[in-house]
């Protein structure tokens, strides 16, 4: 009796040990006799002992860091980039099944599609058109990924080293454009003030006295100041005046000369 029960305990026992209990973001492939025939989880799963065997598989979102990869641009400079890649699998069936190693795959394509796409690029294009470089990155890569049930959500270049002589000379580069901009915007400055002059003037000699009222105005902003020198400007007018009434009475002095005692 003591053997019987203990026997059935032991069976019982071996019945148990099929029983997994598999996590929301896990998947069990199922193996039967060695053949992949199917796929279940989450939640409690039955293998049965010695005839099904498992490979688990985590379905959520892997964040893999590409190291940093030499890499000659187009233009023929040489810089150092790294990336970080986002994917995850959508088939555990093909991921097991279909590549030994589907991480060390994913990452190993990701390093050589880097080195490929950036070298079709020019620096300036690195340096200033990532969003597009990062969606080629991601497409190419998806593409070459999913023969192994593994989808690439996103790649991003995350890292541009240059060398020193390169940084140097976008320095100056920036530096020139700064000043090219500078010396722009002084040029637009100095002929939009010279076309409000210009307007000024038009508008002054248009209007009789206008020039005698903005010299008096001239001369009650300069007289707040103690110290200032103020030198009083004579209209033209005014000079034009002095001449005639000098010419009138030289005209009269001729006249009386020309005249009998």
């Amino acid at each position: 009796m003591d053997f019987l029960t203990i026997g059935v305990g032991l069976i019982g026992l071996f019945m148990l040990s099929g029983v997994r209990l598999v996590k929301e973001y896990d998947r069990l492939v199922i193996f039967t006799l060695g053949k992949a025939t199917d796929v279940k989880g989450p939640g409690p799963v039955y293998l049965w002992p010695i005839a099904q065997s498992e490979k688990k598989v985590d379905l959520r979102v892997v964040t893999m860091a590409i190291p940093m990869q030499e890499v000659i641009t187009k233009d023929n400079i040489s810089c150092k980039t790294a990336a970080v890649c986002f994917f995850m699998v959508v088939d555990p069936l093909k991921a097991v099944t279909k590549v030994e190693d589907w991480y060390t795959a994913t990452n190993q394509i990701a390093q050589t599609t880097l080195r490929s796409v950036l070298g079709q690029h020019e620096l300036d294009d690195l340096l200033s058109e990532r969003d597009v470089i990062n969606a080629k990155l991601s497409s190419i890569i998806d593409r070459q990924t999913e023969g192994w049930g593994i989808q690439v959500t996103a790649v991003e270049v995350k890292d541009v080293e240059l060398p020193e002589s390169m940084q140097r000379a976008m320095a100056r580069q920036a530096e020139a454009e700064r000043e090219r901009r500078a010396k722009i915007t002084a040029a637009e400055g100095e002929l939009q003030a010279a076309e409000k002059l210009a307007q000024a003037a038009n508008l002054i000699a248009s209007a009789p006295g206008a020039m005698q009222l903005r010299q008096l105005q001239t001369m009650v902003e300069v007289a707040g100041d103690a110290k200032a020198t103020v030198i009083l400007p004579i209209p033209i007018e005014m000079m034009e005046g002095f001449n005639r009434g000098g010419q009138t009475i030289k005209l009269k002095a001729q006249e009386k000369e020309k005249l009998p005692s």
